[in-house]
């Protein structure tokens, strides 16, 4: 088969090219899937750089999230038939023409939804979901804080937050442009902070009435975790997703954590077992995914695709990935 290979198993988007792979082959409850569409997502980049080792037996090809058609059936399925259409996750390899999955990570795919929309839904739904209700237990009436909030995980858990009934949804982007297209789009944010110009603690004071957020997502680490602490209210939980400022935080104040009593949740979707991200796109499936419509659909919560691209431009595709300007996702089609 054909797939998005790396030069060297490792480096810049130069190393990107289009070669051949060997086909894989279904194992006990496993299908195989002709894709049509995959979803693009920065952990591509950090394994491209050699910076994100993939999970134990799962596909060193990239790629985490894709839709298709089933094209082979192996020994033990039961959910699904052959051709039929569907979009789900894996550990790796769904930069390619096909692609090994668990049947327990598979959705079949609503008519409403075309191929690039289901290709875009299940990495950034599902840690979204998992940020905001699994960990941050999010409940009705809640102040949530969203930070990197265009992109397609920020945009995911914006919605997710207003449709489950949240008081407040605070998101940060460092424009102007992203601000204003998150408040203005159905059950968007309903405040933005420029994180940038503004404090985004001191803003976040001013929105609740001193009280703070309850929930908060984040993704940028040491710039962003002194004003985290800042921000939270009574009893407020933050998710981790990534460190996109770093690391490591020099100084820290451990009393707020104590006195305010906070939790705070690390979390990498793409190591958890089978199992737990079986459990976890069944929760989704029951709480959410039947309300999630295309851009143009009418559903309360749309999946926003900021372009998409054909896999022979792929190393376009990453330049515009690795470039931040982007609101929403990146998908590309195998034509």
């Amino acid at each position: 088969m054909l797939a998005i290979l790396v030069k060297d198993g490792k480096g810049p988007i130069d190393n990107l090219y289009l070669g051949e792979a060997p086909t894989p082959d279904p194992k006990y409850g496993q299908v195989i899937v002709k894709i049509k569409a995959f979803g693009l997502n920065r952990m591509d980049i950090l394994q491209r750089k050699g910076n994100y080792p993939v999970p134990p037996g799962a596909s060193d090809i990239l790629g985490v999230e894709f839709s298709g058609t089933v094209s082979t059936l192996g020994e033990g399925v039961t959910k699904f038939k052959m051709n039929d259409e569907v979009f789900g996750i894996a550990g790796g390899g769904a930069y390619a023409e096909y692609i090994t999955v668990q049947e327990t990570h598979l959705f079949l795919k609503p008519s409403h939804l075309s191929w690039t929309d289901a290709a875009s839904i299940p990495e950034v739904f599902l840690t979204a979901y998992q940020a905001l209700v699994v960990y941050g237990e999010m409940k009705e009436g809640e102040n949530v804080l969203v930070h990197a909030a265009a992109s397609g995980v920020g945009i995911a858990a914006i919605q997710l937050a207003r449709v489950r009934g949240a008081k407040t949804v605070i998101s940060t982007a460092s424009t102007k442009e992203k601000l204003d297209w998150l408040v203005n789009i159905p059950n968007g944010a309903t405040n933005g902070v420029n994180y940038k110009t503004q404090n985004f603690a001191e803003e976040v004071k001013k929105i609740t009435n001193n009280k703070g957020v309850d929930v908060v997502i984040d993704f940028v680490g040491q710039n962003h975790w002194n004003k985290n602490i800042e921000s939270m209210a009574m009893d407020g939980r933050m998710t981790m997703l990534a460190l996109l400022s770093g690391a490591k935080v020099s100084e820290f104040e451990l009393t707020p954590l104590l006195y305010k009593r906070l939790r705070i949740q690390g979390s990498t979707l793409r190591s958890r077992t089978m199992a737990y991200q079986a459990d976890l796109i069944r929760r989704f499936t029951d709480d959410f995914l039947e309300l999630i419509t295309g851009e143009d659909g009418q559903g309360p919560i749309k999946t926003y695709i900021h372009k998409v691209y054909s896999w022979k431009n792929i190393q376009d595709a990453h330049r515009d990935m690795e470039g931040n300007q982007t609101i929403g996702k990146l998908v590309a089609v195998v034509d």
